[in-house]
């Protein structure tokens, strides 16, 4: 279970700003106990939990980084074609007979070790074969071609850390040592729910004033991305009671709740209530558009022992999107245990004017082109509401302007943080 206390997020102002609601979480936030071994094919996306070092060098041998010719750099002319005997031919998986001796080449393949003696390879295309021989030209640094053992990582050294989180790469590096299996935290456990009597579940009949509820699907899936272990628990009706068991009931044996919709201050939005009377709600309004309306808490299970983190959502999928990549998205990644992965935004030019108010980070949809200059233009879309799915559905990625700023005009930069960053 997550490793919290009741005002482990506390805050004492009236509305967070986002850069606080992170800090809280780096700092008071324990990442989950234990770890497990598990197969190479099977860690995709897990936190590594123990470094892996290298057993050996990687590459193990020095070898050749293309299809050539073997020398001994010096045996060249320096400013004239050199004429050498070529003795063997060695291929990627054999190894040379003998050293290599003066005036000698030997015909090598990618990936086969350098001959002794050898310590220079030509590139088949830039020499002249001549029956035995091989006529190669001048001007080849010393070293050129060859691969040297250990120089991607040397036996002994931090191949990955913990707490990293393991990609397509990370992978590969670990099968070059001969690693087979890797140690890796436990998955985040996260609940998942919907509020509210308008929402229905997609594939059952429309009723008159209902939607079909997309917030579950949208976090779920961003959830899983980040490797956490879902349980979707469906849409519970806006009844305080039944909001209340089902917090208790989900606390008991998840690490992380996350709920869409009612946190406002609505007479009908009860989430904030319940986690109120069973736990703790330590603040739900960040300084944040789209989004304002985020609570995070604690909420106690059935047992004094049990307890999971607790964040209520906005119930507009835009906010939706745009709090769980800057709340649920940190929080999730400090309790599985991963490094820290900041959200770089990086500089391009707007297309459009825009005006906000100061104290609050806002997040524009936009769309990116390439301007005449080779520079990114971003174009925000025409439709800016919290409700509009195809504003991230149409769009790149979002531009993000800070606190401080209060208008953008044509051409100004601001920051631009790609989808693909923010889902993982």
């Amino acid at each position: 279970m997550a490793q919290l206390t009741d005002d482990c997020f506390a805050f004492s102002g009236p509305l967070m700003p986002i850069a606080e609601a992170e800090r809280l979480i780096a700092e008071r936030v324990t990442p989950l106990a234990g770890s497990s071994r598990v197969r190479l094919a099977s860690a995709l996306g897990r936190v590594l939990a123990r470094d892996v070092v290298a057993s050996i060098d990687l590459p193990p041998f020095m070898n050749s980084a293309v299809d050539g010719y073997a020398v001994r750099h010096g045996d060249l002319a320096a400013d004239a074609e050199t004429r050498l005997w070529v003795t063997e031919r060695v291929q990627a998986g054999a190894s040379a007979a003998a050293a290599l001796g003066a005036g000698e080449a030997i015909r090598i393949f990618t990936g086969a070790p350098m001959p002794g003696g050898a310590d220079t390879v030509f590139m088949q295309e830039d020499v002249r074969s001549e029956g035995d021989h091989v006529v190669v030209p001048p001007g080849l640094k010393p070293g050129a071609n060859r691969r040297l053992a250990g120089e991607d990582i040397a036996a002994g050294t931090t191949a990955l850390a913990a707490g990293r989180r393991l990609t397509a790469a990370d992978l590969a590096l670990a099968a070059a040592l001969g690693v087979t299996h890797l140690a890796v935290r436990p998955r985040v456990r996260v609940a998942l729910f919907s509020t509210g009597d308008e929402v229905v579940t997609a594939g059952k009949p429309l009723g008159a004033a209902r939607i079909y509820d997309a917030n579950r699907p949208l976090i779920g899936a961003l959830l899983q991305r980040f490797g956490a272990r879902v349980t979707d628990l469906g849409i519970l009706a806006d009844d305080a009671k039944v909001l209340r068991d089902a917090l208790a009931m989900a606390a008991t044996d998840h690490d992380l709740i996350v709920t869409s919709g009612g946190v406002s201050t609505g007479e009908a939005d009860h989430v904030r209530t319940a986690v109120e009377a069973t736990g703790r709600l330590v603040f739900w309004r960040i300084a944040i558009k789209p989004g304002r309306p985020v609570a995070m808490g604690v909420v106690p299970g059935l047992a004094p022992e049990q307890s999971a983190a607790f964040v209520g959502l906005p119930g507009n999928p835009v906010a939706v999107f745009v709090t769980f990549a800057r709340v649920v998205r940190p929080l999730l990644l400090r309790l599985a245990g991963a490094q820290p992965e900041p959200l770089t935004a990086y500089p391009v030019r707007t297309a459009f004017a825009y005006k906000k108010k100061s104290g609050r980070r806002e997040y524009v949809r936009v769309s990116l082109s390439v301007g005449p200059d080779g520079g990114l233009i971003a174009t925000k879309h025409p439709r800016d509401g919290a409700g509009v799915i195809t504003s991230l559905t149409e769009t790149d990625g979002l531009a993000e302007l800070v606190e401080d700023v209060t208008r953008i005009e044509p051409g100004d930069t601001v920051g631009f943080i790609p989808y693909s960053a923010l889902t993982g």
